[in-house]
C-alpha cells in the first residue's frame, strides 16, 4: 500500500464528527491504522528486496523516475506479492492443489523414463510454480512469463542471493483489503514462503518475452542427431504439451494464442488447459469469446478436442471450481467454474 493510500484512509477518518471519532477510539480503529502503517512497512521490506536485485541485474530500472510508477504499477506489485502466497506458501496449498492436479495427473501419465524426452511450456506462468512442479516430474519444462512484475518476483526465489531456506520471508498480503474481513488478527496475520525453494536447473528454463513471439525449440536434447536427418515437418520439433493455466482470457487476440499454441506444438502434441474467461478489461481484448465459441475456433484452427470418451484413462473435459489469491478467512470468495480440456494437434 502507498504512502497516499495510507494517507487517504486517515483523512477520511478525520471526516468523521466527534462522537464517531470518540467511538472509533473506543473500538480500537487508529490503533488499527497504525498496524496498517507497520505493516506496510514490513511488506515493503520483501518489495524492496525484489527491486534491489532486479536492479543488480537490469541497472536501467534504477533510473525510472518515482514519478512515473502509476497506480497500476502498485496494483502489478501487490499482485505478485499475494502470488507468493497462492504459489509458494503452505497456505496457498489448498488453492494450488485443486487447480494444478487435474494438469499433473495427466502429465503423470507419461511413462517416467520418457518424460526426459518431452517438453512442456508453460506461458503466462506468473511466478513459476506450475512450471516448477512439472520439471520435478522430470519434463524439460520452459516457464514464460511477459511481466517483469512477476519475473522479478520470481527471480527473487530463484537466487541464491534473496532465497536459501523454506519460509525465510514473510508477507502480510491481506492488510490493505479492509472489506469481507472477520477480525484484524486475520486482516495483519503475517504469512511465510516458499514452502521450497525454486532453483533454474537443466530441465527448468525461465523464458521474459511475450508469447506471440516465441519459436518452436528445433528438436529435443536426445534427438538433435536424427533432427538434423529430417525436416523440420518430420522431426517431431515442437513441444510435446503447451500448458494454458487462467491465461488464454489474457490475450488481446485470443485467435492469434490459439494459432500460436498450435503451431508451437509438435505432431501429436497436447494443449492442456484450465481457466476461466475473464477476458482483459477496458477494451482491450479485441474479440470475447463464449467457452462454446473457443473450442469451435479450436477445432477451426486444427486441434481435436479431446472428449471424456476418447480416453478412459482420464477426463479430457470437466469444470473445476477454484479461486485465484483467495483469502481463506474472508468473509467473501469469488469462484470460478474454470473449464479443463486437452485438445491435441494431428498433423
Amino acid at each position: 500500500m502507498s504512502a497516499e493510500e495510507q494517507s487517504r484512509i486517515r483523512a477520511s477518518y478525520a471526516t468523521l464528527g466527534r462522537a464517531h471519532k470518540n467511538l472509533g477510539r473506543k473500538i480500537g480503529y487508529p490503533q488499527k491504522l497504525d498496524q496498517l502503517r507497520d505493516v506496510t512497512a514490513l511488506n515493503a521490506t520483501v518489495a524492496e528486496s525484489i527491486a534491489e536485485l532486479a536492479s543488480e541485474g537490469f541497472p536501467s530500472l534504477s533510473s525510472i523516475p518515482s514519478a512515473d510508477v502509476s497506480a497500476a504499477d502498485f496494483a502489478r506489485v501487490r499482485e505478485s506479492l499475494k502470488h507468493f502466497i497462492r504459489d509458494w506458501s503452505e497456505e496457498g496449498a489448498p488453492e494450488r492443489e485443486k487447480i494444478f492436479t487435474p494438469i499433473l495427473d495427466l502429465l503423470k501419465q507419461v511413462d517416467v523414463d520418457e518424460r526426459a524426452r518431452k517438453r512442456v511450456l508453460v506461458p503466462g506462468s506468473g511466478l513459476g510454480r506450475l512450471a516448477w512442479e512439472i520439471s520435478q516430474l522430470g519434463f524439460e519444462t520452459t516457464a514464460n512469463e511477459l511481466s517483469s512484475f512477476m519475473t522479478l518476483a520470481f527471480r527473487f526465489l530463484l537466487s541464491p542471493k534473496t532465497t536459501t531456506t523454506p519460509n525465510e520471508h514473510h508477507l502480510r498480503p491481506y492488510a490493505h483489503w479492509f472489506s469481507h474481513q472477520r477480525s484484524n488478527a486475520s486482516t495483519f496475520r503475517r504469512i511465510s514462503f516458499p514452502d521450497v525453494v525454486p532453483r533454474l536447473s537443466s530441465n527448468l528454463l525461465l523464458i521474459e518475452k511475450d508469447f506471440l513471439t516465441l519459436t518452436s525449440p528445433s528438436a529435443s536434447p536426445l534427438d538433435k542427431t536424427e533432427f538434423w536427418t529430417k525436416s523440420a515437418a518430420d522431426s517431431g520439433a515442437g513441444y510435446d504439451f503447451i500448458v494454458t493455466l487462467f491465461f488464454i482470457d489474457t490475450s488481446i487476440n485470443v485467435f492469434a494464442t490459439m494459432e500460436h499454441i498450435f503451431k508451437l506444438l509438435r505432431p501429436g502434441g497436447s494443449w492442456i488447459n484450465l481457466g476461466p474467461l475473464l477476458w482483459t478489461g477496458g477494451g482491450q481484448s479485441k474479440i470475447e469469446l463464449s467457452l462454446e465459441e473457443v473450442l469451435q475456433a479450436a477445432e477451426e484452427i486444427g486441434f481435436v478436442i479431446q472428449r471424456d470418451d476418447d480416453d478412459s484413462s482420464l477426463e479430457a473435459m470437466k469444470t473445476v471450481k477454484c479461486e485465484y489469491t483467495g483469502d481463506r478467512n474472508a468473509m467473501m470468495c469469488w469462484t470460478y467454474k474454470a473449464e479443463f480440456w486437452v485438445a491435441r494437434k494431428f498433423k
